[in-house]
């Protein structure tokens, strides 16, 4: 890959620009949030200091994909290597699967029965714990003043958060479900864009996770009100379930792709279908953006997704270690099933060997490739009255299935959807990077990978790029800006071809630190983003 790409280049319809900086940068889904990390940066804080607070603002200003009820992931460089943050909470101890399986046959998205543990505000403590420079409380007085004072709410978010407005409509006589309404509309309706919201009670738990370095959300004030909620309205969760999570330092897994490596998280993410999918790709001729390579990459992504939703879990239930999937033997066993046409994708056997996104920079070195979620937008549509806490709604995932090694158990992560990527060269960080979307983040991932380093792409067009996403079988959807001569290629290799709409193929960010250190910025166009950077 060209590292001193052509900046002015822009093969895919772009209407945005790369941004360079050599001080520090923020890419982020909403312009406050980026603009929150910079100035953290200014005042001298460092890399991961920028993070905490632009994902403290991200909660407050995109509520329809995070907030402090939901899951966190991030990959850190900093001190000349990568380090692995996994903050999703387990299910409850009083997490029954037999009890969902008889009553409703899956986990039900809305309610109390697909709360876990939220993970997200032990992330940012411990992350500002571990390598942050500034105060943690200073940290987090952006994201107070926007929900006290409020903010105009972003196009983009306007419209997620009508279609959770709807959603969540049925339901709005119903006690559990009440909250949310006193909590997110304005004058009755969601707020449209341009219109000025304020989150007062969210501002109150804010303060409170800032002056305790979010004891009081797992061990306080805050965890005794989830504690009663749930109790009060029949839920599980319980304050010694939240007293007992503590987030998890882990070691990346990676794998080498066009003389660059890329990094996931472990299991319990799916990162490793990224992974797994570029392995198989590796070994095949450099991709060009012809159909032929769209459809090499479609079927590769394919086989890893098949072996992903069999495999992954928690990873003590897991009945392979991760690495057997990139072990090179299996890879090639996946590659030599991918023909001229497509196929119907069937797990292998490795026997033979509602999310956000960003990520921020600093003139030391740092970087940081953070994403946190409450799964489907508001997630569980509970929220505890008087804290302007969204629950996420994450055991949607769990398997009900007792022979499945993601069958939901108490104490026990489901499979996670979030992940956040990182790429190196030579030992040294060159790009966080991330696209947000449930199960189309793995396949932005891969596209995004394919368009940097097979095509040469500069990051904006890698972002900008029209994607394609796998919906099961041999269905594949297309964003309406698609190549029609290459869509017109799959249908004749046998891809069940539809068309949706380009909110739903992933939301994404990228820097990237060239050769003599200068930082390249991309957001993406799906979304209502902006990069703040010096």
């Amino acid at each position: 890959m060209p590292f001193k790409f052509n900046a002015t280049r822009y093969r895919a319809p772009s209407a945005r620009r790369c941004v360079f900086a050599t001080r520090g940068m923020v890419c982020s889904s909403q312009p406050l949030a980026a603009q929150a990390g910079l100035d953290i940066l200014r005042r001298g804080g460092n890399a991961v200091d920028a993070a905490v607070a632009a994902a403290a603002v991200l909660s407050v200003v995109e509520p329809t994909s995070n907030g402090l009820g939901g899951d966190a992931f991030a990959q850190i460089w900093s001190g000349g290597r990568l380090y692995g943050l996994n903050s999703s909470g387990p299910a409850p101890a009083l997490a029954d699967a037999a009890f969902l399986r008889e009553k409703f046959g899956s986990v039900p998205a809305e309610g109390w029965y697909a709360v876990n543990v939220p993970g997200i505000p032990a992330a940012w403590a411990e992350a500002s714990r571990r390598f942050g420079r500034l105060p943690f409380a200073e940290l987090l007085t952006h994201a107070i003043n926007y929900a006290e004072g409020g903010y105009p709410v972003a196009p983009v978010v306007s419209q997620l958060w009508a279609s959770d407005f709807r959603r969540f409509s049925q339901y709005k006589y119903e006690e559990i479900f009440s909250p949310w309404f006193g909590a997110f509309t304005v004058k009755g309706h969601a707020p449209a864009a341009g219109e000025v919201i304020r989150l007062p009670e969210l501002a109150e738990s804010l303060r409170s996770i800032a002056a305790t370095g979010a004891e009081s959300f797992y061990r306080g004030e805050l965890a005794r009100k989830i504690d009663g909620w749930s109790r009060a309205t029949g839920g599980w969760l319980r304050y010694d379930d939240l007293a007992a999570f503590r987030p998890e330092w882990v070691e990346p897994i990676g794998v080498d792709y066009r003389g660059c490596t890329v990094w996931e998280l472990p299991p319990n993410g799916h990162g490793l279908v990224v992974l797994e999918a570029l392995g198989i790709l590796a070994g095949m001729p450099r991709l060009d953006g012809s159909a032929g390579s769209v459809h090499r990459a479609i079927e590769a992504m394919k086989l890893a997704y098949a072996d992903g939703k069999r495999y992954i879990a928690e990873r003590g239930a897991m009945e392979f270690a991760p690495e057997a999937f990139l072990d090179a033997g299996y890879l090639a066993s996946r590659r030599a099933l991918i023909g001229k046409e497509a196929l119907m994708p069937e797990p292998g056997s490795p026997d033979c060997g509602g999310t956000v996104y960003f990520c921020t920079a600093d003139s030391e070195g740092n970087m940081v490739s953070w994403i946190q979620s409450n799964y489907q937008n508001f997630g569980s549509g509970v929220v505890v009255p008087g804290t302007g806490i969204a629950l996420h709604d994450r055991g949607c995932n769990f398997s009900l299935d007792p022979a499945s090694p993601n069958c939901m158990a108490p104490g026990k992560r489901p499979y996670h959807t979030i992940i956040p990527g990182f790429l190196t060269k030579e030992g040294r960080p060159l790009v966080p990077f991330g696209v947000m979307g449930a199960f189309m983040q793995p396949q932005g991932h891969v596209q995004v990978m394919i368009n940097l380093l097979d095509l040469g792409m500069n990051p904006q067009e890698a972002l900008d790029m029209p994607r394609w996403q796998w919906t099961g079988g041999k269905d594949i959807e297309l964003e309406p800006a698609f190549d029609p001569g290459a869509a017109e290629s799959l249908g004749r290799r046998g891809h069940i071809l539809s068309t949706g709409d380009s909110i739903n193929f992933g939301r994404g960010q990228i820097i990237l630190r060239d050769e003599d250190g200068v930082l390249c910025g991309a957001t993406e166009p799906r979304a209502d983003g902006g990069i703040a950077a010096y």
